[in-house]
């Protein structure tokens, strides 16, 4: 019997936070199973979810909008506590009563919060005492609006300097709304917060962790399938690489992983991870060599989306011959997280702008006669590696840099060609080489090398050279939905830039990306 990993349970509305995915990361790495919906869900969903607390986001609105977004005034009727942040507060407020009005004094960023009333949620937290002996949090503030009367039953718990209801509290009810952002790192004691409202206050039981989610996904794996066949999308990335091997523990044999070798991978990158999967793991894995299919599929195309949707139509249709040959298969595994999902624009969460589509998300074609399992799409990338570790992948897998579906597809911008193809990936194995030299390659969440299809003049035994440019990108990241670039050292620049200017025929000049994410995405197209 697995344990019931959703016992307990958080549930957010969401007004439209940019925070929103961190407080559900937030709540589950506490140890508690936090899903985020649309701020006007119904009774009955709210019902069906049944959450022992629910938590209002913060929003780009302010409440004082004549049409601003409410929650369902059920929610504060059904007898289970209630935390706001920010615009959830101010929502909170004014919906049992208060007033919220435009503030003349704005706050964004640092603030110290003074706590001048004992509270059950900041009971023993705080990050000191100020010179009024009081108990002092710094906090990430970010507000234009603020509550100017309470409402009833309700308590000043802390103020600002320039905000006099920064923390609000209802004991009897269990009603709680903080003007600050508990779930950013800059609050220092944001996740304690959290961790007292959902422990203490929802008296949740912590049946999330990674132990008990490896064993629900098997066992709803295994439930599913029953006796039926996979075909499984397998890169040896870290998201395939986890997917196939819970897959594996669930139906053992009745797996076939497909790697497909579209002549748009890394050096050597296809020989490597058949090689290593079937003998550590005893993985079938079944190679499609279809690297002249995909480059003449993208003679002539430029666009972006044009050239993912292009790649993902020709995996589809690569998986479909395949299915085709062992009658048995029925489904149809991608290792598709939660994070390809909010930026593809599926989310089942809310409406999302779709920043890019990714191969593996939005479903199948209605020509393709599998089902779609999906077990990874509710985690976020930290939860993935979690279980990586705990199904016992090595290193050099755990550790190996994120590779797009697309390949090198979509780090050639512009039209797609085997010469591109063939210099960029002997450049970006220099860079990636380099980098493990410096002992830098772990500490860089992801790096690569990018074809710009624009010519740069240069200076080579005295002749004069006019090829082309690559760009150098490494980030640093935690969930990969935000990147900082990485400051790697003149001097490593400076070899890489040597090397593959020197070894790469055909290239003139090497240019570094110190770009984050956002505004730019982490990949360039």
């Amino acid at each position: 019997m697995t344990k019931n990993i959703y016992a307990s349970r958080i549930l957010i509305l969401d007004f439209g936070s940019q925070y929103t995915q961190i407080i559900v990361r937030r709540i589950r790495e506490i140890g508690v199973y936090c899903e985020s919906l649309k701020w006007n869900i119904t009774e009955k969903e709210i019902n069906d979810f049944s959450p022992n607390g629910i938590i209002l986001s913060g929003g780009p609105e302010s409440v004082t909008e004549l049409n601003s977004s409410r929650v369902s005034n059920y929610i504060f009727n059904i007898g289970i506590p209630i935390l706001g942040i920010c615009y959830g507060m101010q929502i909170m407020a004014v919906q049992l009563g208060g007033v919220v009005e435009i503030s003349n004094k704005r706050e964004f960023g640092y603030a110290n919060v003074e706590i001048i009333e004992n509270c059950e949620l900041f009971d023993n937290i705080s990050d000191g005492i100020n010179k009024n002996g009081n108990y002092i949090l710094d906090v990430w503030m970010s507000h234009g609006d603020k509550i100017i009367k309470l409402p009833i039953d309700f308590k000043k718990v802390a103020s600002t300097t320039n905000c006099l209801y920064a923390v609000i509290a209802n004991d009897k009810k269990k009603f709680y709304g903080v003007q600050f952002h508990p779930e950013v790192t800059h609050t220092s004691k944001g996740v304690n917060i959290l961790a007292r409202f959902v422990k203490k206050i929802c008296k949740c039981n912590l049946c999330w962790t990674t132990t008990t989610i490896v064993d629900d996904i098997i066992n709803d794996l295994r439930n599913k399938i029953k006796n039926d066949y996979v075909l499984l999308a397998f890169s040896g990335g870290i998201d395939s690489s986890v997917t196939a091997l819970l897959l594996h523990h669930a139906i053992g044999d009745k797996l076939f992983c497909v790697f497909v070798d579209n002549g748009l991978l890394r050096l050597n990158e296809a020989k490597e991870t058949i090689d290593f999967f079937s003998k550590k793991f005893g993985l079938n894995i079944i190679k499609i060599q279809a690297e002249d299919r995909f480059l003449n599929a993208l003679i002539g195309i430029t666009d972006p989306e044009e050239k993912r949707k292009k790649i993902g139509n020709i995996f589809i249709e690569i998986f479909n011959e395949e299915s085709i040959k062992y009658p048995n298969i029925k489904w149809l595994a991608q290792g598709t997280i939660y994070s390809d999902v909010i930026e593809s624009g599926f989310s089942s969460i809310k409406k999302t702008h779709t920043i890019k589509s990714h191969h593996n998300v939005g479903g199948l074609p209605k020509k393709i006669k599998l089902s779609l399992i999906e077990p990874l799409k509710t985690l976020f990338k930290d939860e993935v590696y979690k279980i990586a570790i705990k199904l016992g992948l090595s290193n050099n897998v755990l550790y190996k840099h994120p590779f797009p579906g697309p390949g090198l597809g979509i780090r050639i911008l512009g039209e797609i060609k085997k010469e591109y193809c063939d210099i960029l990936r002997r450049a970006d194995s220099i860079f990636i080489e380099e980098l493990y030299k410096s002992n830098l390659y772990n500490k860089v969440s992801q790096a690569f090398a990018v074809f710009l299809p624009i010519c740069s003049v240069a200076v080579m035994g005295d002749t004069r050279k006019y090829d082309w440019v690559i760009s150098l990108r490494a980030v640093k990241t935690i969930d990969f939905m935000t990147a900082h670039w990485y400051q790697l050292p003149y001097n490593l620049l400076n070899k890489v830039s040597n090397r593959i200017i020197n070894e790469v025929t055909g290239i003139s000049r090497v240019v570094y990306d110190i770009s984050g994410k956002p505004p730019s995405t982490i990949e360039w197209e």
